[in-house]
């Protein structure tokens, strides 16, 4: 196996109560920018709406096509270019009457920019009832997800190392979703299964570091709990590392170059590999870690 740091000996649980705090603290933060924000930014795929995306032959200001279409009522709209000067992104709520959304934009567009034709390259209707259907389809897949991965690391570890797993998930997703409320993203579906890629993710670094916490547990016995995690940490740092690098170089590059329509998801993956790493090491083994500590203790007192 390849090993970038060979024989390290860094005592990552020194450093668990300054990592609490900052873990604490990122996802106040972000909780109470959700309160403020009254939720995430949810994309039509959630609050119902139309999305219309034309290119022009010429290039187009995104200004006279928000004049354009303010002689008509389109709701909660927003109007922003998309990747080059010539491509423009429409959302808009769903019009009631004999024409829909879509005609409405494509019949003011037609009739002010006759010498800049467009063509349209995508045209998106959620109804807000399927919209809500999606926001709680959402959540129970994290949900469902945090439940069967508790039970699954209770079973091949303990509970202890399940709850550790757990709230190392359940941090990373807060803080994904807290960095997107603070900067006012948008949280599609997309996103979501970003959400739900990265709690693997994560999940699968933490078993690693179990994994051997379990073998020098049985190996180690005569030596404190802190000790034994301690070195577990250090023995699979190589290995954590390389995984990371070159899982964030892939994903660097897509959010570079991959474009608008993936840019968020990419973004998403981006938050959830740092702070998948980070929760691995300093959320995850140290509960593990504090909670053996006590579990002896309190058999000792007895």
């Amino acid at each position: 196996m390849i090993e970038i740091l060979k024989n390290t000996n860094f005592d990552f649980l020194k450093m668990k109560k300054i990592a609490f705090i900052i873990s604490g603290f990122i996802i106040s933060i972000g909780l109470i920018s959700l309160m403020i924000n009254k939720g995430p930014n949810f994309g039509i795929d959630f609050v119902g709406g139309t999305i219309i995306q034309l290119q022009f032959q010429k290039d187009i200001d995104v200004g006279t096509i928000r004049s354009s279409l303010s002689s008509v009522e389109l709701g909660n709209s927003e109007i922003k270019r998309f990747g080059d000067t010539r491509e423009v992104l429409i959302k808009a709520e769903i019009q009631k009457g004999s024409k829909n959304t879509a005609e409405i934009v494509q019949d003011v567009l037609s009739r002010d920019f006759s010498d800049n034709p467009y063509e349209i390259r995508r045209i998106e209707e959620v109804g807000p009832k399927i919209g809500r259907e999606l926001v709680w389809g959402a959540i129970w897949s994290v949900v469902f997800a945090f439940l069967l991965m508790g039970i699954y690391i209770s079973w091949r570890f303990e509970f202890k190392f399940a709850v550790g797993a757990v709230a190392a998930l359940i941090h990373d997703v807060f803080v994904t979703v807290g960095i997107f409320s603070l900067l006012n993203l948008e949280f599609s579906l997309p996103v979501v299964a970003a959400i739900l890629t990265l709690v693997g993710y994560s999940l699968n670094d933490t078993i690693v570091v179990f994994d051997r916490v379990r073998e020098n547990l049985k190996l180690l016995r005569r030596e404190k709990n802190e000790f034994i995690i301690n070195k577990s940490v250090n023995e699979v740092l190589s290995r954590t590392i390389i995984t990371s690098l070159t899982t964030l170089f892939v994903i660097v590059i897509i959010f570079i170059f991959g474009g608008e329509v993936i840019h968020n998801f990419a973004f998403a993956l981006l938050i959830g590999i740092i702070t998948g790493t980070y929760s691995s090491i300093y959320v995850a083994s140290p509960i593990v870690a504090v909670w053996k500590e006590k579990a002896e203790l309190m058999k000792r007192r007895r």
